[in-house]
This record gives structure tokens, C-alpha cells and sequence, in this order.
């Protein structure tokens, strides 16, 4: 039997679950373009594709058509991306909400700070509000981001390094 996405479907569903590696290696990098295209974001896209990819896995008893798994696949991106939204819009609206509330407590804040988070990326905004403003820990905010604890304090360190270089060139008089 040649070895096609049938084959190694029927071999994962027969007990043999190391074999949908080969499914992985095949079209893991499709996977990723396509939700490239659709997030605009690609290390965001390498995380959701293995998402996808886990999903896949264990939905394999699911998958009616074995010989399309690969769009199978691809409806299962697409379902895993609308989440993302959603999730994404309800961390804005939180983070929104943070900020406000933090704003109404705190008034004094350091302006030249509150204005380099304000210019952040909204993913790197959205994490120092949450941790910082909002007091949540690392794992509350992995949690609340639906994303692993350890992108967040990869993160929140890229976006310290952010703020740092903003302030330092707000110093210097010129603004990034």
C-alpha cells in the first residue's frame, strides 16, 4: 500500500499513533502559511498550527473522508483561528477595562510610561496591562490570553525591551 494520508490516518487509528508524524512533516508548513495569511502573524501562526495539529490528532475518529484529511484539516484551522478572535477580542475588551480601572485608582501614573505602553503592539500592550496594571500573575495572564505561560514571559520581556528603547528615545527627543 503506498504510504498517503490514508494510509497513515488507518495506521494512527490501528494503534501505531507515532505515524502521524508523517502527516505533520507533510503539512505542517502549508498549515502555517494558511493561517500566516489569516492572523498576520507567524510565530502566532506556529503556535496556533500546533493547536491544530493536536486537535487533528485527536479528532482522527472524527475524520469521515480519510483521503481529505488535508482539508479536514484546514476546516479545523479555520474553527481554531475564530476562536482566536474571540479570545483575542475579549483579552482587548479586558485589557480595555484594566486600563481603565487602573487609570480611575491611579492617576499619578508615569505619563511617559503609560504613553510608550499605549504605542506597545496590542499583544504586548494587552500583557503588561494585564500583569502589571492588572496585577495578574504570569500563569492568570497565560490563562486568560489562552496562551502558554512561558510566551508570556518570553513576551514580557520583548516588550520591556520595547518600553525601554521608547523611553530612552522619548529622552533623547526622538520618538519611536
Amino acid at each position: 500500500m503506498p504510504e498517503n494520508d490514508v494510509f497513515f490516518v488507518q495506521r494512527c487509528l490501528d494503534g501505531h499513533p507515532d505515524e502521524f508524524r508523517h502527516l505533520v512533516r507533510r503539512y505542517q508548513r502549508p498549515l502555517i502559511g494558511h493561517l500566516t495569511g489569516q492572523l498576520g502573524n507567524g510565530e502566532l501562526a506556529e503556535e496556533v498550527a500546533q493547536e491544530v495539529l493536536v486537535r487533528c490528532y485527536f479528532g482522527l475518529n472524527g475524520l469521515k473522508k480519510q483521503e481529505s484529511f488535508f482539508a479536514w484539516m484546514l476546516g479545523v484551522a479555520n474553527r481554531v483561528v475564530k476562536e482566536q478572535f474571540r479570545d483575542r477580542q475579549r483579552q482587548q475588551e479586558l485589557a480595555q477595562r484594566a486600563a481603565e480601572n487602573q487609570s480611575k485608582e491611579s492617576p499619578d501614573l508615569d505619563q511617559p510610561l503609560a504613553k510608550a505602553v499605549a504605542r506597545l503592539d496590542d499583544f504586548y500592550r494587552q500583557l503588561i496591562l494585564l500583569r502589571y496594571y492588572g496585577g495578574y500573575t504570569c500563569k492568570e495572564a497565560a490563562q486568560m490570553m489562552n496562551i502558554p505561560t512561558g510566551t508570556v514571559t518570553k513576551s514580557l520581556s520583548r516588550a520591556y525591551s520595547k518600553l525601554r528603547e521608547m523611553l530612552r528615545a522619548e529622552e533623547s527627543g526622538v520618538q519611536k
